[in-house]
Parts: C-alpha cells; structure tokens; sequence
C-alpha cells in the first residue's frame, strides 16, 4: 500500500506546470514550479518543517514547547502542520496588511494570531518583528523561529527544491525568477542550482516600497526607497541574512497593480489559482524578456493559493477600490 505517515510526509516533489498564454510573447520554454501542492498550499511548508526539526535536534524546541513567529501567513501555515503533528502550541504575529483569509486560515489550525500595525519602522515596538521577538524572550518554554535570520529557511530549499528543479528540467534550467522575502528560497534554490551549472542565472522579483533592488546594484541600504506597498509576501523594509547576494544576478521590480492584476490572469488565463506573489513573479519574468534565449528554460516559483487573497485580488470591488480595474 502506497500512503505516508502523517501529512508533512506530503511536503516537497512539486510539479513543473508548462505556461502558455501569459507568456507567448517570449522565445522560451517558461515552467512553473507549482508549490500549491504541498499540504499547506505554499512553498513555506519546506522550510517551516526543516527549521523545526533542526531547532528539535539541537534543543531550542523541547516537548510541548510553543512556537513563536512572525508571519505574512504561509510560514505560520506550514509551521501550524507540523505543530499539530508533533505536539506544539502555536503564537503568530501578522501585520495589518495581509488579507483576513490568511488571519483565519491561522486560527482554523488551532493558532494564537496577533496583529500589528504593517506601517511602522521595523525597531519600532509595535512591529510585527519587535512583537514576535518580544513573546519569544517573555514566553515559557518557547522557541522564536526568525525565519529571516533562521539559515535552516535556506537549508530547506538548498536539500529539497534546488534539486527538484534540476531533476524534473534534466538539467537544463537556464535561470530562475523568484519574489524575494526572507530569501530562502532564492538563495537555497540558486546556490544549488549554481553548484550544478555556474552559468544559470538567478533572478530576483521585488516590489515598490523595498530595499533590495537598489542595495543588490548599489551596496546601499536606502531608508528613502522604503513606503508601504501592497503585494504580499515579497519585498523587505530589512536585509535578512537568509539573502545571499552574491548568487543572486539581478532584480526587477513590479508594481502593486500589475502584481494584483496578473494575479487575476493567471487565474482567468491559464487556469492558475494563485495568490499576490505568484502575479508578481510571472509579470516579473515578462520584464526580463531581452534576457531570454529561444533555447532557454526559465523556471518560475508560484509560492502560494489563491484562497488566501479572495477578499483582494480576487475581489472586483477591491480591485477597482485600488484603481487597479476599471
């Protein structure tokens, strides 16, 4: 009989999905790394079990402990599975920016969800980093994952989705576009994908409101290129050390409203029910057009569902709320 122990046997051996029309304008071959599959429909579920097992091995999460994390959600949900497996209790901090379908979907799985303010300095007390380090220092018996920071976040995508992609693509992924957060994923993807083939690129997605473009180009951490912006899951007010620039060629930058609209049209065009980040990373791959050859085979990372932004992006009257629809 073919089944696995408990559900976090799930995790990992996403499919390649082939894109068609939303990138016909391009000379390549563009496939989607489709990481809605895993149990927690995000590719954070990867990464919320490595760190977990990790902190498990070397002490800093004992027996009934109580994980501490701040989260724009997926994290939280991929750390929530493996709580209710193994026998942890659950305290997120989430910002007021991410969609109320992301609070909820937190609860459902039995955790404590606290929310704060997105429009505040990062050192700023009320901050969703200064909260969740907070409650880790005050809480008995608790382990604050900082996943940011965390280098098991990396480790994950280094063990598990680097060589995936390599193996489905035969080897023959010539660059990779990702939206870039903590930076785990593109740094754990690219520096395997680097260890195979020095000569694949690595391209990041970023967003308006963000300091990596411009300090990945310049060395310069610019407080003047950091506003509020609405794409979610990607861009940073903060360089994680998750973030290794060095295996990282370049950056483009995408807007809130071609992010949310190409959300819509990856739904409505190529059948994709996807959330904020994988709008951005696919009209970030059609910004890298002149890098493009007609033999290249450009891998994409979609990070999360749908179902988590139905009250945003995929809302007509938010949409049109926003300016982003007519």
């Amino acid at each position: 009989m073919d089944y696995v122990e408990n559900i976090l046997g799930t995790i990992g051996n996403t499919p390649l999905v082939k894109m068609n029309k939303l990138v016909e304008e391009l000379p390549c071959l563009v496939l989607a790394k489709y990481e809605t599959f895993n149990p927690g429909n995000s590719v954070k579920d990867r990464m919320a079990l490595q760190m977990i097992e990790d902190a498990e091995a070397d002490g800093r999460l004992k027996p009934g402990g109580t994980i501490i994390e701040g989260t724009s959600g997926n994290t939280g949900m991929g750390l929530a599975l493996a709580a209710i497996v193994k026998g942890y209790k659950c305290i997120f901090v989430i910002s007021d920016k991410q969609s109320k379908e992301k609070m909820d979907v937190l609860k459902a799985v039995g955790a404590e969800v606290i929310v704060c303010p997105t429009d505040v300095e990062p050192d700023d007390p009320r901050s969703y980093y200064s909260v969740s380090k907070r409650l880790g220092e005050e809480t008995p018996n608790s382990w604050y994952v900082n996943q940011y920071d965390n280098p098991s976040n990396c480790k994950a995508h280094f063990k598990s989705t680097g060589p995936e992609i390599w193996e489905q693509t035969d080897g023959k992924v010539t660059h990779f576009v990702v939206g870039v957060g903590t930076g785990g994923t593109i740094s754990g993807v690219g520096s395997y994908l680097k260890m195979k083939n020095p000569n694949i690129k690595v391209w990041g997605v970023d967003t308006y409101g963000s300091v990596f473009k411009k300090y990945h180009e310049t060395g310069i951490f610019d407080e003047n290129e950091i506003y509020p912006y609405v794409t979610e899951g990607i861009g940073e007010d903060i360089l994680p050390a998750n973030v290794n620039f060095e295996i990282i060629d370049g950056f483009t930058k995408v807007t809130d409203k071609d992010a949310a609209v190409y959300t819509q049209r990856l739904a409505k065009e190529e059948g994709m029910f996807l959330g904020n980040s994988a709008g951005a990373a696919i009209k970030g791959v059609l910004q890298l057009k002149e890098h493009f050859n007609p033999e290249d085979v450009v891998v994409v990372l979609f990070h999360d569902h749908g179902s988590r932004y139905v009250g945003k992006m995929f809302n007509d009257d938010w949409m049109s709320e926003m300016g982003y629809i007519e």
